[in-house]
């Protein structure tokens, strides 16, 4: 057996080099089944960018992500007396204000009173530990517990509901929103939010509001058993005035605790804002703060002191009994009937959690001079909520009104949450006895106390129409929405409208014709001659649209681009939305300012195309004053693409351009050369690469149209034909004359030097198709520059780096000495890739200075 492996082993070299031919041929064949293209590839290498998106250690980087999901370890450790003196202050005074509006706001969601004081205890403690504000407080608000009011009505109303009870249904809403905000929390999708734009928020904010103010006022007239509360808003109006003769006693207290609630607001505002000593203005923000815990004190002792001699029932209604301390802490009932019965609701509610806090969290950290991470703000809320479920709370969020108080009265640190904590739990331990004589119509009073501070006012929504009228427009459909049907249409039409608005501004961008304005000095512009002291200064282009848009001067004059050369840019990304409106844009502007290459005067009606069959007999006189004008216009030659504001592109946006290049030249008979100025990224230069541009394949004369993205295979492949590459050898041997000093005569187009022009034009270079002969002994110079060193040079440039470094200065050409050092930037690709605008115009129009 020995001999038969040494047999083997000797014959393993000269099987190698067998395999690794068979291996290479099959990679080729693959390859060229694919239409690989190595200039495509590397324009952009894939491998590369996934290199630099894990550059770095992935164990730091794990680390990192886990440090930051507890934040409170980077200042905890630095904790001191002077933060711990602000924060006390300032838990204390939001737990003050806490406490009735918790209870106020559980009304609002029909839930026991008890279970706004259980919501806002987690709240304030669990947030503290996650936070990156310092000024968000948690807790209940009144649009989420109008949507937790809303789903317990859906839930119960369902068939089989009926057995959930209302806390149960607010516990099992808050476990599933707080499991879906944590998962976009982990995820970090918080960048979702952004997809919703103020006028939105504001719009069902608004709504909501409304609804909420005009349910509580059967409540503050003492009639709130008379009508349903729940209707849609503009109902509940009506019948609320309709029963305005049934007003009891409650009045008293409910508008007179508004009344004075709306006084001591007026009146301490003014104290605060036009006191100097600064002890009078620090009275007077903690009054003004304390207002609601003042009124509700004043007028429970004022019920107390009422109804305590009378039977019941009493003459006006109050709250009752309280249960005190954590009575229903334990674990929450979570059925699987009762989250699918809920789970239809879940969007409207998601959304509402995630905006409201995320809104009041930048607003104060713009205000406050930090930054928040809204991935870690809505860990935060989800892991309040969940623990909330333990002690069966109901959905909380960040609320406005307690943040700003928050924030006024000095906190520091996301620990003043633990202070107000404890001012919930004295209060459900020594306090819920006093709340038996809470009267409802105070509680009525301060929900819409609160609630109105949430409504727009006329000069936000003014603002909204001075910025974009179409937003302002979907703030009042939001409204509207929302007071004759109901908030969670509302939401969802406002949502909708704002998505359609961005599709609709996406899928219709703003794109212009650009012209030049030429910039010279002053003392320039002026006099028209250059200082015969200082040096001259060098002229620049600016690049404007040619007509007038109401940002620029109406007064400049834009210069437009020599005949037959279009500029165009591109305001967006150009993407499949826009991809066809973009290229019929230019299409018909193209068709519109220049001519056809096809002269169809003397052909039959029989042989001419069916979409141009000529005029009817009866205009034959208007058609020929059409075709003389027509016959002044130029032929289309070139088209240059300003890329500065178009951050992607995508497979049907290149498709479009090449079914634009093919149509032009159909249109023009004749090659249109195209232009791409500023391109921002390399992923865009490799997509259009992909599609032949720069490449040469699939462009000019009678070669195949090429297709990028194919809807049907059609079999056909492009294909570079000899006259095609005939055209690419002539085309960068063209030499693009300099921008000669200002003042000086031009030596090439100019009114200089006529008969080195004539010498020019009659060279045996020129073709007829505007190119240069390539033969091998063609020693012509122009400029001083001789054309087959000049295409050799480029030639070496395509052969060391074709798609990256394939950009050649003039002064890089064979003969560059005393060339202007604003030459145009001279691209070796086919059609060509410029560095700027003023380049790609230069070379499309055949010159720099035109």
């Amino acid at each position: 057996m020995l001999p038969a492996a040494g047999a083997d082993a000797s014959q393993r070299p000269h099987e190698q080099p067998a395999r690794n031919t068979l291996l290479a041929r099959a990679k080729a064949k693959a390859l060229r089944y694919i239409d690989y293209d190595p200039l495509v590839v590397e324009a952009a290498s894939v491998s590369e960018t996934l290199k630099r998106a894990v550059a770095g250690d992935p164990r730091r980087g794990a680390l990192a992500y886990f440090a930051r999901l507890f934040p409170f370890v980077r200042w905890l450790p630095l904790y001191n007396v002077k933060w711990l003196i602000g924060d006390l202050i300032a838990g204390i005074t939001v737990g003050m204000v806490l406490v009735p509006q918790a209870m106020s706001y559980a009304k609002i969601a029909t839930l026991p009173l008890e279970y706004g004081l259980y919501s806002s205890f987690v709240g304030v403690c669990v947030y503290a530990l996650f936070a990156t504000s310092k000024d968000v407080t948690i807790g209940p608000v009144a649009v989420m517990s109008l949507e937790v009011a809303r789903v317990i009505q859906h839930v119960q109303d369902s068939e089989g509901g009926d057995i959930y009870s209302a806390p149960e249904i607010a516990t099992c809403l808050a476990f599933l929103c707080g499991l879906i905000v944590l998962g976009i929390g982990l995820l970090r999708l918080g960048w979702l939010i952004e997809f919703i734009p103020s006028p939105s928020i504001a719009g069902f904010m608004t709504g909501s509001a409304l609804n909420i103010a005009a349910g509580q006022v059967p409540a503050l007239m003492g009639y709130s058993s008379k009508l349903n509360t729940r209707a849609a808003t503009y109902k509940v109006i009506i019948n609320t005035l309709k029963h305005l003769p049934d007003t009891r006693r409650d009045a008293a207290f409910g508008l007179s605790g508004l009344v004075f609630l709306y006084f001591a607001r007026w009146s301490l505002t003014r104290l605060e804002r036009r006191s100097r000593n600064p002890i009078v203005k620090k009275i007077a923000f903690f009054a003004l703060t304390l207002r609601t815990a003042f009124v509700i004190i004043f007028l429970t002792v004022f019920s107390w002191v009422y109804v305590r001699g009378k039977s019941k029932p009493f003459p006006i209604s109050i709250l009752g009994d309280v249960p005190s301390g954590f009575q229903h802490m334990g674990q929450p009932k979570l059925p699987t009937d009762l989250m699918s019965k809920i789970a239809p609701q879940l969007p409207v509610s998601t959304i509402i959690l995630l905006l409201e806090h995320i809104a009041i969290g930048k607003s104060f950290a713009r205000i406050n001079n930090y930054k928040i991470d809204p991935n870690q703000e809505l860990i935060a809320i989800g892991v309040s909520n969940l623990v909330g479920t333990l002690f069966n709370a109901y959905p909380a969020t960040g609320s406005f009104s307690r943040s700003a108080i928050k924030a006024k009265a000095g906190v520091r640190t996301p620990l003043a949450g633990l202070f107000t904590g404890v001012c919930v739990v004295v209060a459900l331990y020594a306090l819920t006895g006093a709340f038996y004589w809470i009267p409802n119509s105070a509680l009525a009073a301060v929900i819409i106390h609160a609630v109105l501070d949430l409504i727009a006012s006329p000069r936000q929504v003014y603002a909204f129409w001075k910025v974009s009228p179409l937003e302002a427009l979907i703030f009042v459909i939001a409204v509207v929405v929302a007071v004759f049907s109901t908030v969670e249409i509302s939401i969802y039409t406002s949502v909708g409208c704002s998505v359609a608005l961005l599709l609709f501004r996406i899928a219709r961008p703003r794109g212009s014709f650009l012209g030049r304005v030429r910039l010279r000095p002053d003392d320039q512009a002026a006099s028209g001659s250059v200082s015969p002291v200082a040096p001259p200064v060098l002229h620049r282009d600016v690049y404007l649209p040619l007509l007038p848009d109401g940002v620029r001067n109406p007064l400049v004059q834009v210069e437009a681009p020599p005949p037959g050369v279009l500029v165009y840019k591109f305001e967006e990304s150009f993407l499949f939305p826009n991809a066809s409106f973009y290229a019929d844009v230019i299409l018909d502007y193209a068709k519109q300012h220049t001519r056809s290459g096809h002269n169809y005067d003397n052909v039959p009606t029989g042989d001419r195309p069916w979409n141009n069959p000529g005029r009817l007999p009866w205009q034959k006189k208007k058609a020929a004053a059409d075709e003389d004008e027509e016959a002044q216009k130029p032929l289309l030659r070139a088209v240059v693409f300003d890329m500065s504001s178009c951050s992607n592109i995508d497979t049907t946006s290149v498709q479009n351009i090449v079914d634009l290049k093919n149509s032009l030249e159909r249109y023009s008979d004749t090659q249109v050369q195209f232009h791409f100025a500023s391109i921002l990224s390399p992923y865009i230069k490799r997509a259009l690469l992909a599609g032949g541009f720069g490449t040469g394949k699939g462009w000019s004369c009678d070669e195949r149209a090429l297709e990028v993205a194919p809807v049907v295979q059609s079999g056909m492949e492009p294909v570079m034909t000899e006259a095609a590459k005939r055209h690419q050898r002539t085309h960068f041997q063209r030499r693009y004359p300099l921008s000669p000093p200002p003042g000086t005569p031009q030596k090439f187009g100019g009114d200089g030097d006529e008969e080195h022009k004539e010498r020019l034009e009659d060279e045996p270079t020129s073709s007829s198709s505007g190119g240069s002969s390539s033969g091998a002994g063609d020693e012509v110079r122009r400029d001083g520059v001789n054309e087959a060193d000049l295409e050799a040079a480029l030639g070496d440039v395509a052969q060391k780096a074709p798609h990256m470094q394939g950009n050649l200065w003039a002064h890089q050409i064979p003969g560059e000495h005393g060339l202007h050092l604003e030459a145009p930037v001279v691209s070796n690709l086919f059609p060509r890739f410029h560095l700027d605008l003023t380049s790609a115009v230069a070379a499309a129009v055949g010159k720099s200075d035109w």
